[in-house]
């Protein structure tokens, strides 16, 4: 490996650089290569980000079965096995890559692989399957018509059908998947009357809900709990005018065309509300991170992006920045016991702590488990035939966690991750979602 005298780990807080995906040599398959290659030898070399996801794995066992048992061994079609498990959750980049930039070495795993799937979505599409899967908003209007919804999760809940399914829908027969809501949380929303809200040092007290679509078609009530939440800390409450998918999905794909336009649907209204004096606020942590990391290294000099990205927080980071200010309310009549509380990828990459396990431990006689591992879902790696035995064994550690913990509740700040677990758990709990125990503990 060259450069082996250069020092590991930096002192320096890590940095990204904006993504150039609007450049032609972004596009350039050889200089992919070439890149591939040079970050493969660094991993090789390394090894400590074995255990978070798959793709490590496979590239190491590619560069262990090579002839020369090194990374100028492995054939460069067979790069592609590393990036097709890669689903960005950006743990190598936050938790264990002692070469992230500014170190000179250089390293975005996860923007490297998602170059890797922008070219190859450009030069060879996707399946229907994973558009069908990546298609947030279109299945969530069809699959929320009254009948259509009961049909749908009808199906969805029958085993030996969705095994007969299988083969033809590229969807895994045991992965759980969501229920769709013939009501969405928008039709179910009455707004926060006479609320006038008080502003803080840092908030401004009226919060502009950006109700994603998973909030909006398959679980409103998460939705409808982080209102009553904020509601009761006198904090008023607005929708966003229109929304469409925050467009995760769709640059986990690498189609960054469709990003490009969910940006240019939701960016003016959501930048329109800023002006109004609202807080922005989403309450599944992957949309939120779209807004306050993956837009503006994709938008860097975007003005509304920027001005969207700094009004934007996590449920549970702006319900902390009230209590320093003074502002919530800690009366709980209602205590949780133990909590085993599941740590998402996506809001460990906004870097703001654990504001979610901050807010719960305020609830008195609660005891609170954290679990700082991937569950392997992503929203829809976990629901691929090709994939879902794979995240089941990435989740094992953490749903044998919760099973040595045998807490009252389990939950994660990812709805989708605690079905996961709930998946591998097989004992008929469920997930509750921390902004549902909170209500419960508030007694709202």
């Amino acid at each position: 490996m060259a450069g082996s005298n250069v020092r590991e780990g930096s002192l320096e807080a890590p940095t990204r650089h904006p993504l150039d995906w609007q450049s032609e040599s972004f596009y350039d398959e050889q200089a992919l290569n070439e890149e591939l290659e040079r970050v493969f030898d660094i991993c090789h070399g390394c090894r400590r980000c074995v255990s978070l996801c798959h793709s490590f794995p496979t590239l190491f066992d590619l560069v262990d079965e090579s002839e020369t048992m090194e990374v100028d061994g492995v054939a460069k079609e067979d790069y592609w096995k590393v990036v097709e498990h890669c689903y960005l959750c950006d743990l190598c980049y936050m938790t264990k890559c002692p070469y992230v930039p500014p170190h000179e070495w250089n390293v975005d795993f996860p923007h490297l692989m998602l170059r890797a799937k922008a070219i190859k979505f450009k030069k060879e599409g996707t399946s229907f399957r994973n558009k069908m899967l990546s298609s947030t908003d279109t299945v969530g209007k069809l699959a929320g018509i009254p009948v259509v919804a009961q049909t749908v999760n009808a199906v969805n809940a029958t085993r030996p059908l969705r095994k007969l399914m299988q083969p033809i829908t590229g969807i895994h027969a045991e992965a759980t998947l969501p229920r769709f809501e013939s009501k969405p949380f928008r039709s179910r929303f009455k707004g926060s009357a006479d609320l006038q809200g008080e502003p803080g040092d840092s908030t401004r007290g009226k919060v502009a809900l950006f109700a994603t679509c998973y909030g909006n078609r398959n679980e409103p009530s998460m939705n409808e709990d982080l209102v009553a939440v904020l509601e009761h800390n006198g904090i008023p409450v607005v929708l966003a005018e229109k929304e469409q998918c925050c467009g995760m999905p769709k640059l986990e794909l690498g189609d960054l065309e469709s990003v490009a336009r969910a940006k240019e649907a939701n960016v003016p209204v959501l930048a329109k509300l800023v002006d109004e004096g609202y807080d922005l606020i989403a309450p599944i942590p992957s949309c939120a991170l779209m807004f306050k990391q993956e837009l503006p290294l994709m938008f860097p000099d975007d003005e509304q992006v920027k001005k969207v990205q700094q009004a934007f927080y996590d449920p549970f980071e702006y319900l902390m920045l009230r209590h320093k200010e003074g502002k919530l309310k800690t009366e709980f009549p209602n205590k949780l016991g133990k909590v085993a509380y599941h740590v998402a990828c996506h809001q460990r990459v906004q870097n703001i702590g654990m504001k979610t396990r901050d807010a719960l431990n305020l609830v008195p006689d609660t005891e609170i488990e954290v679990i700082e591992r991937c569950s392997g879902h992503d929203g829809t790696y976990a629901v691929k035939q090709e994939y879902h035995e794979i995240s089941m064994k990435i989740c094992r550690p953490v749903f044998n966690k919760v099973k040595q913990a045998e807490p009252d509740h389990y939950t994660s700040d990812c709805i989708m991750a605690g079905h996961q677990i709930e998946n591998g758990l097989r004992d008929g709990s469920h997930p509750e979602h921390p902004m549902t125990l909170l209500r419960v503990a508030y007694g709202i």
